[in-house]
């Protein structure tokens, strides 16, 4: 149960910390941004102090120190997550992004482990990680974005009632998931440059895509847009469960998850429908096309088609 947040006095040093992680959020994460606007303040704040954390440890991960040195500010920040935990960080703490994550997690029930999965998935970047099937790559993708949905939710809480919500947790890792093999399939040509591969080696062997993405077209004699499609089936199951969340959730957390996994739901239709265009550069929605699927969201739209849905399983 989420405890009263909206009359609790907020001291002057929090607030300025949460306004510090709201900028890096609004600059550094626009998809993210377009949905947690729609959240009440409080919940507004808490996910952009997790943001703000989740952005230091990819920064680290992806930044160009050296590999020995990205481990120990890693463990580093694992450190500071500790402190965070054991309510060791003062409101006047240097470190805003400390201070509004601690605040955050005295308010909600955040389970601040998925943090430090995050940096397990990170230190599996660092580290060079490759991924041979698709259960070894959704260990990864657990790490990095099921966590997220995870922690995201301590924030939401589930409606008083809501059938179903036990399962909610489960539904929220397996939206971080879709969400991050869409990233994956956007990324794959920005991520070849920087020397990794997320795409199981399986799936890249059975397209004849072994040889990796160096450059705007495919491996030769690959069957480029086959691989595309089949990580687009299975991206799209992975959505079809985890949007079992959004009837479990109250409407304008519904509204926020609806938002950011819509958007990215349209960017799995743009590369169903020009797989090759993800070699070219990045893929991206337009912004007005971004305030349609919230306005969507903020409607309930996707929520009531979801639980239709169930009722008609359920029957």
């Amino acid at each position: 149960m989420i405890r009263a947040v909206e009359s609790e006095h907020v001291s002057a040093p929090v607030l300025a910390a949460y306004s510090y992680c709201e900028a890096v959020t609004g600059q550094q994460a626009r998809n993210f941004a377009y949905g947690i606007r729609l959240l009440p303040t409080a919940k507004r704040r808490a996910m952009s102090a997790l943001y703000a954390f989740s952005r230091r440890v990819d920064d680290i991960g992806d930044g160009a120190l050296p590999d020995d040195v990205k481990i120990t500010r890693l463990e580093d920040t694992r450190a500071l997550l500790g402190r965070v935990r054991d309510g060791a960080v003062e409101d006047d703490d240097t470190d805003p992004v400390a201070v509004a994550l601690s605040h955050a997690a005295r308010v909600f029930p955040i389970p601040l482990g998925g943090l430090d999965e995050l940096i397990d998935g990170v230190l599996k970047d660092v580290r060079g990680e490759t991924y041979e099937t698709w259960e070894d790559l959704k260990v990864y993708c657990r790490c990095v974005a099921g966590a997220i949905g995870r922690l995201s939710l301590g924030v939401f809480g589930t409606e008083p009632g809501a059938r179903g919500a036990e399962r909610a947790p489960e539904y929220a890792d397996t939206l971080g998931l879709a969400l991050q093999l869409t990233n994956i399939l956007r990324d794959v040509r920005e991520d070849a440059e920087g020397g990794r591969t997320y795409l199981p080696a399986d799936d890249l062997a059975k397209f004849g895509c072994s040889a990796g993405f160096h450059g705007p077209t495919p491996p030769e004699g690959s069957d480029f847009a086959g691989l595309v499609h089949f990580e687009v089936r299975r991206a799209r199951a992975l959505f079809a469960e985890g949007y079992q969340l959004l009837p479990l959730l109250d409407r304008r957390s519904g509204a926020c998850v609806a938002a950011m996994a819509g958007i990215y739901r349209r960017l799995l239709d743009r590369i169903e429908r020009e797989p090759e265009a993800v070699l070219r550069g990045r893929v991206s929605l337009p912004g007005h096309e971004k305030a349609y699927v919230a306005v969507r969201g903020l409607s309930g739209l996707d929520a009531r088609h979801v639980a239709r849905q169930s009722v008609r399983r359920r029957a």
